[in-house]
């Protein structure tokens, strides 16, 4: 799984900035969840083909003792405990400060790898004003700017060096029939995934055990249905206590996005009773991001009237319409019904996210859309789209060749991909298209 960095430090040093530089300034996902303030954020970070989850916390006063700052300080505690390793930002143009210290004695105590980052260096690698930051007992400082990118490279390289990286399965490991698929339930607290998960465990009669090896305290459960075989990726709080599996609905961000990256499917599950919230977008957001195969499906839909599924039905299309591809099932876990049709749509979905594309029936497609509806023309250009292949799977790519395909708008490649969505019968999964424009051959080099 994706190793977890946490940047912690008091207010001004410049984690944010940080946190954007090594996140490459992408939209970070907003944890407003229950217990956690809009002052810590997730993102996704990626060191050439290494990628991490940064967590960005608030200014950190261990020894807070009301208000906000109380609050703050429970919340970079959580965010330390949920991280690999932790990047403690100090400022060197500020100097070092008592509450420095404090964060460092609770740092040593938590009994997390640290590095410490000296913030605002820029031009002072080898200034006299470093040294003083050994005093902290956390070695050598590392100078960085975060605000023009020097030395982050080196901090990361450094903070990600005990950590194994995996590669992602080559398409091969795909096509493999005895690999199961790996599904990951998402979502809110007390949706009930755990209920989901122990009605699995007991209506499939299935023998569960822990895999060792799993990084962290992730937990993988396989097991097999009607011949397909999966492992059930724990993000509800799944704990192995003597012979028996105790689910405990306890929400862990970083778990969840941690789960969504090493899986094939996610199913995310939805709360009839409460309809669509910000964390139900934020994290089906996340999904899409990662390129994941994904089903929603419904739970407490026997607990609401028919107005209320109504409402709950428009605010799917409304604040989901990005997964309108995806199957919408609705189910009740604690009663057990509905469960059946969930396990036919992940089937389909990572069926549909494995799916060979042949090229010679991408391209019969690609001309026949075009023959249809042309792409509109760019000033004195129009897009020519001459042939189509497949660029890879979960999720599907689709590469479109061609000359001027810089000015095919977003709206003509959702038509597109609606056409190829209903030919293949694509369901459940993202599908990307890749514009490549061929090179003129007449344009002049520069000399």
């Amino acid at each position: 799984m994706k190793p977890v960095l946490a940047l912690v430090g008091r207010p001004n040093v410049g984690k944010s900035t940080l946190f954007n530089r090594l996140t490459k300034s992408r939209d970070a996902i907003v944890a407003d969840f229950a217990g956690l303030t809009r002052d810590r954020h997730y993102g996704d970070g990626r060191l050439g083909e290494r990628e991490f989850i940064v967590i960005d916390t608030g200014g950190f006063e261990p020894d807070a003792g009301s208000g906000i700052y109380k609050e703050m300080a429970k919340q970079t505690r959580q965010a330390v405990a949920e991280a690999d390793a932790v990047i403690f930002v100090v400022d060197v143009r500020g100097g070092l400060s008592a509450q420095d210290h404090d964060i460092a004695k609770y740092l040593r105590l938590a009994g997390k790898r640290v590095l410490l980052a000296a913030n605002k260096a820029e031009g002072m690698q080898d200034a006299p004003a470093l040294a003083e930051f050994y005093e902290l007992g956390m070695g050598a400082p590392h100078p960085v700017s975060a605000a023009h990118g020097q030395g982050v490279r080196s901090l990361v390289e450094a903070a990600l060096e005990d950590f194994l990286y995996e590669e992602v399965p080559d398409e091969e490991a795909l096509d493999d029939p005895d690999r199961p698929i790996r599904l990951a339930v998402a979502g809110r607290p007390n949706v009930g995934k755990s209920t989901l998960i122990n009605t699995w465990l007991g209506e499939e009669r299935l023998v569960a055990f822990d895999l060792p090896g799993t990084t962290r305290d992730a937990i993988h459960v396989p097991f097999e249905r009607n011949g397909q075989k999966f492992e059930l990726i724990d993000t509800a709080g799944l704990r192995r206590k003597g012979r028996v599996f105790e689910a405990i609905e306890k929400f862990s961000v970083v778990k969840t996005l941690q789960a969504i990256a090493d899986a094939n499917v996610v199913l995310l599950l939805l709360d009839a009773t409460q309809g669509v919230t910000d964390q139900d977008a934020h994290i089906a957001g996340y999904i899409l991001d990662a390129g994941r195969a994904v089903v929603l499906a419904v739970n407490k839909w026997d607990a609401v009237d028919s107005y209320q599924r109504e409402m709950l039905q428009r605010s799917i299309e409304q604040r989901l319409a990005f997964l309108k591809f995806a199957p919408v099932l609705q189910i009740s876990a604690i009663k057990r019904q509905g469960l059946g049709p969930v396990w036919k749509a992940i089937a389909d979905a990572w069926s549909s996210a494995t799916k060979k594309l042949p090229t010679p029936v991408l391209t019969r497609l690609l001309h026949e859309a075009v023959e249809f509806q042309q792409p509109k023309r760019a000033g004195a250009f129009r897009p020519k789209l001459r042939y189509a292949h497949q660029g890879g799977q979960n999720p599907p790519v689709i590469v479109v060749h061609g000359n001027a395909l810089e000015h095919v708008t977003d709206a003509y490649k959702r038509y597109l991909e609606g056409r190829f969505r209903a030919h293949f019968k694509l369901s459940g999964t993202p599908l990307r298209i890749e514009m490549k424009s061929s090179r003129n051959p007449f344009v002049e080099k520069d000399t």
